[in-house]
């Protein structure tokens, strides 16, 4: 089991936002995105500094795939299926624990829902 720390990003600007701007994120933090509805969300790096790895989620918190990002590109990671959330976290953080498709994150269900 591993125990993460994310910030909530449940609304339009916060989710814009994301994690641009800054230069480095601890080991085990992270963000999780929360979209008002199920889709086939996608992220991009354009002004986002470090390298990164997001999984999208579905209404669960089970993983429907993870992508990896390189820092200030504007390449769409997109959800391989219809996601409610989207978790980044370090570049390869997922795959250093053996996470992928079908791993459920637990703690999706106390999050606020998205607007």
């Amino acid at each position: 089991m591993f125990r993460i720390s994310a910030e909530v990003a449940s609304d339009y600007s916060s989710r814009a936002l994301g994690l641009m701007n800054r230069s480095v994120m601890p080991k085990h933090e992270g963000m999780i995105f929360v979209y008002p509805d199920k889709g086939l969300h996608c992220m991009w790096m354009k002004d986002t500094l470090i390298p990164l790895s997001v999984a999208f989620l579905d209404d669960n918190g089970e993983i429907i795939n993870v992508e990896r990002m390189s820092p200030q590109t504007e390449t769409s990671h997109c959800a391989k299926a219809p996601a409610r959330f989207a978790l980044e976290m370090n570049a390869g953080w997922f795959e250093s624990k053996g996470l992928g498709p079908g791993t459920k994150i637990k703690g999706v269900g106390s999050l606020p829902k998205g607007r």
